[in-house]
């Protein structure tokens, strides 16, 4: 997992594919985009444009991807992430793989939260479980944006 804030420069060089996704955060106007998806590149690299209510943790299910990493900005609002790397003891909830390359699981083991405000990002890897869009201090309107990137663009 990588966490940063959109204004600061990166502190090492990132794959292209992942340069190119925060490009596209740092230059886009969020507030003149409806909610949806806008493609970057093709299927390779999109964004999911999200209105979304932060929730109690137990509201929100831990959930990890395979084929695709997820930089997870937000544009507006305040949340807490939670987060563990996938130790592989955590119990599936369901997994949807095949159809939108996600697992949720029920819980996840080693779990620790991170706190997000306006301009933060955090890039997760298929390595690491993540619980998006919990309640920092109070439930509120967030907007956030998920940049999916492609593992296979990142060789």
């Amino acid at each position: 997992m990588i966490f940063g804030h959109i204004s600061q420069p990166n502190p090492c060089r990132l794959p292209q594919a992942i340069e190119k996704a925060l490009d596209f955060l740092r230059n886009t106007d969020f507030s003149a985009l409806e909610p949806g998806v806008v493609e970057i590149d093709g299927r390779n690299i999109f964004a999911q444009v999200l209105d979304l209510k932060t929730k109690e943790k137990h509201e929100n299910r831990p959930e990890v991807h395979r084929r695709y990493l997820d930089i997870q900005f937000l544009a507006w609002g305040e949340e807490k992430i939670g987060i563990a790397i996938d130790t592989g003891n955590n119990e599936i909830s369901e997994s949807l793989l095949e159809q939108r390359d996600i697992i949720f699981y029920h819980g996840s083991e080693n779990e620790s939260f991170i706190e997000m405000t306006p301009g933060n990002y955090a890039i997760f890897f298929p390595q690491d479980v993540h619980r998006p869009a919990c309640i920092k201090n109070k439930e509120t309107a967030i907007r956030k944006i998920v940049v999916k990137v492609a593992i296979s663009e990142l060789q």
